[in-house]
């Protein structure tokens, strides 16, 4: 109390700071002159995909990429799109099944182990990464979205979820109970785990659609006109529209709490059981910057993700850490490093996109993304 001096200056901020947005009020104008949006460097865009109020940006990220390669590779419309609620299909069957069996895994554990503990905190949600896109695709293939289009639910993913995870917990709870019954059987554990994925599959249905195992599609060219109609399935469309080898991609980090150029693994980060783990290359960021410019100037949009939302100004669509200047408004200062950050939970990776244009000075360094 005795360090806040009342003072008519301090009157003046407190009034004004009480009545605004502090954004509005901390907004940096001596940074706003930089502001432009040229680029040296640019993948060619078509029409942009949203993904409302849900957090499935990993998997517009990811499907976004294969887009913009299979609408160049065959001259398909702006606005064609992969069907997102396909693929969140299988990825919310998937992600329960990987609950479950998680659970049965960490039978012998009491509830407070920290990894059972886990499990039953985080049962199922909508975020994920690209290795998330990676498997589901590669084993489920993939649709075009007029022949599995959106719904209220993959478009509004929290209310859906909730029951999800409700029911998931009361699943887990019970195959732990028959876990730890000795009479019971591995192959009576997996027969009920099925069971409970059947009632699963049937709320995906109800909320989302039934996917497809075969559909009839007629492809146009960029003007609209009819190129071709033919019968797919899934795995079909993929390879003809996708064809990707995704054993060739690789995930690379710039997570400064941690030792640089070595590999990290992320336990149970992952959409599939039987798929991958977040596997990651962590490196400096003078190092994955030439590799994104090299990406993007082989016309290739890159999936990464970064930390969205604290230093975003939403009206210019610009993110950066001196788009405002809270230190001036209340007379402190705000100074850990990235790596501070991180550390103290301050900063993490929250949404993904695709990287699709750098503007280079004379020398080739990046000035913008």
């Amino acid at each position: 109390k005795a360090g806040y001096q009342n003072t008519p200056e301090n009157k003046a901020l407190r009034n004004a700071i009480v009545a605004n947005d502090i954004n509005k009020l901390a907004a940096n104008a001596d940074n706003s002159t930089a502001f432009d949006d040229h680029f040296s460097n640019k993948v060619n865009s078509k029409a942009i995909t949203d993904q409302k109020s849900s957090g499935r940006c990993w998997m517009f990220t990811g499907m976004n990429v294969m887009r913009s390669k299979a609408i160049a590779k065959h001259n398909l419309p702006a606005d064609f799109q992969f069907s997102q609620a396909y693929t969140f299909f299988w990825d919310q069957l998937e992600k329960s099944n990987l609950f479950l069996q998680a659970v049965l895994d960490h039978r012998a554990k009491s509830m407070d182990d920290k990894h059972v503990e886990w499990l039953f905190k985080n049962p199922i949600g909508d975020g994920g990464q690209f290795t998330g896109v990676a498997d589901l695709v590669t084993k489920y293939g993939i649709v075009p979205k007029d022949v599995m289009p959106e719904t209220y639910s993959s478009n509004s993913t929290s209310r859906m979820s909730n029951i999800l995870s409700l029911k998931l917990r009361e699943y887990g709870l019970e195959l732990r109970k028959m876990a730890n019954n000795k009479s019971t059987t591995e192959q009576q554990l997996q027969n009920r785990k099925t069971e409970m994925l059947q009632t699963i599959y049937r709320i995906l249905v109800m909320t989302i659609g039934e996917p497809p195992t075969e559909f009839t599609w007629t492809q146009r060219d960029a003007s609209g006109k009819a190129v071709s109609t033919e019968t797919y399935t899934p795995q079909s469309f993929f390879k003809k529209y996708v064809d990707e080898d995704f054993s060739k991609y690789y995930m690379i980090m710039n997570d400064p709490t941690r030792e640089y150029y070595k590999v990290y693994e992320i336990e149970y980060d992952r959409h599939v059981y039987d798929g991958k783990n977040w596997v990651y290359l962590n490196l400096p960021m003078e190092d994955i910057a030439p590799l994104a410019i090299a990406s993007i100037k082989d016309s290739t949009m890159m999936y990464f993700s970064c930390d969205v939302g604290k230093f975003l100004d939403r009206d210019k669509g610009w993110l950066d850490v001196n788009n405002y200047d809270y230190a001036s408004l209340f007379g402190t200062t705000f100074s850990m490093t990235k790596k501070e950050r991180v550390a103290t939970f301050a900063s993490g990776s929250s949404h993904a996109m695709t990287l699709c244009a750098v503007d280079l000075d004379a020398n080739g360094k990046p000035l913008k993304w």
